[in-house]
C-alpha cells in the first residue's frame, strides 16, 4: 500500500465496515479499531491540492456558461457570477 490520501481512506472505510459488520470476529474488530485509533484525525477525501490542477480559463468558461444556462435556477447563477468575479 502507498500510502497516499486515497489509499488511507479506502483503509478507513474497510475498518469502519467491518466493525459495523456482525459475521466479523470480535479479535477482527479490536484490531480495526486499533488501526483506526492511530490513524491521524483528519479526513482523507479526494487528492490532495486539487485545485492546483485547475485550469483557470476553463473553470471561467464553466462559470460563463453556467450565467448564461436557462436550467440554472437565478441563485446559481449569482454565485457563479460571484466565483467568477473573485476569480
Amino acid at each position: 500500500m502507498q500510502n497516499t490520501a486515497e489509499d488511507i481512506s479506502n483503509a478507513a472505510s474497510g475498518h469502519k465496515a467491518n466493525l459495523s459488520n456482525p459475521n466479523t470476529s470480535e479479535a477482527s474488530k479490536a484490531h480495526s479499531k486499533e488501526v483506526l485509533d492511530s490513524m491521524p484525525d483528519q479526513p482523507f477525501y479526494g487528492k490532495e491540492d486539487q485545485n492546483a490542477s485547475k485550469n483557470p480559463n476553463q473553470v471561467a468558461g464553466g462559470l460563463k456558461a453556467a450565467i448564461n444556462n436557462d436550467s440554472i435556477p437565478e441563485s446559481g447563477k449569482q454565485k457563479a457570477q460571484e466565483k467568477l468575479d473573485d476569480m
